[in-house]
């Protein structure tokens, strides 16, 4: 069966400076990869490319076997397969919680008020927020607007997750209730591609690290092996740093 995501020999330039340098990269369905490395590796870039949030280079990525669109409808459609959760939560301050969930379904995928509305309360449950549907945003803390993002996303039914650092922003009270939400989601079978700084997380809940360093893959493998025995002394040096901070 062909991957969720084909990511092949994709290079991303900012003028003179490559962000991503030839990465290539396969994501299967159900598989939940942490993508780990030092700031400025370019994690978050590739993160963004899927979903063209950043146009690349040269290369090509592939969502299920499809090639990125460049704009227009196809684009829109493409980004509603493409689930992303961004550091900060991107939230309509104007909006409630429930209005925040069920605008995209209804102005994208065309579904009734009633029915978006049904789904939106299934996934405030689920994410432990079932109180919160008449707040807005500013009422919330910030693991709370996190997990209502996470919702919002869900909403979509995407074939893929895309997390870029979602706990970097949060207090550390909050981090853990974010990261059981993402827990409880790779349990469910979601394909996700999850840039964290979070060991722990990657450690126990990734099904693959992979590693990145100066836009490149360095190495990648099962968390067990990898955080054990790292193969790359790039990697040994990243985890000696992170793992004794």
């Amino acid at each position: 069966m062909a991957p969720v995501v084909e990511i092949r020999s994709v290079t991303k330039k900012f003028g003179d400076f490559a962000a991503l340098r030839g990465v290539d990269l396969d994501i299967n369905e159900g598989e939940v990869v942490a993508l780990i490395g030092a700031s400025g590796s370019g994690k978050s870039t590739l993160c963004r490319c899927i979903n063209r949030l950043e146009t690349i280079t040269s290369g090509s990525i592939k969502i299920d076997g499809k090639e990125l669109p460049e704009e227009g409808k196809e684009l829109a459609q493409l980004r509603a397969e493409v689930g992303m959760v961004f550091q900060s939560f991107n939230l309509f301050a104007h909006k409630t919680v429930l209005e925040n969930i069920t605008l995209a379904p209804r102005k994208v995928r065309r579904i009734s008020a009633d029915a978006t509305q049904q789904k939106a309360r299934e996934l405030l449950a689920r994410v432990g927020l079932s109180e919160k549907e008449n707040a807005y945003p500013h009422e919330l803390s910030g693991g709370q607007a996190q997990r209502v993002a996470i919702a919002r996303c869900l909403a979509m039914e995407p074939k893929i997750m895309l997390f870029d650092e979602p706990t970097s922003a949060l207090d550390p009270e909050t981090i853990t209730e974010v990261l059981d939400v993402i827990g409880k989601l790779a349990q469910s079978g979601m394909t996700m591609l999850v840039v964290t700084h979070e060991m722990g997380f990657a450690r126990h809940v990734a099904d693959r690290v992979v590693f990145m360093d100066h836009g490149q893959i360095v190495e990648q493998g099962k968390p067990g092996e990898f955080f054990a025995h790292p193969r790359t002394d790039r990697a040994k040096d990243f985890l000696s740093k992170v793992l004794n901070h």
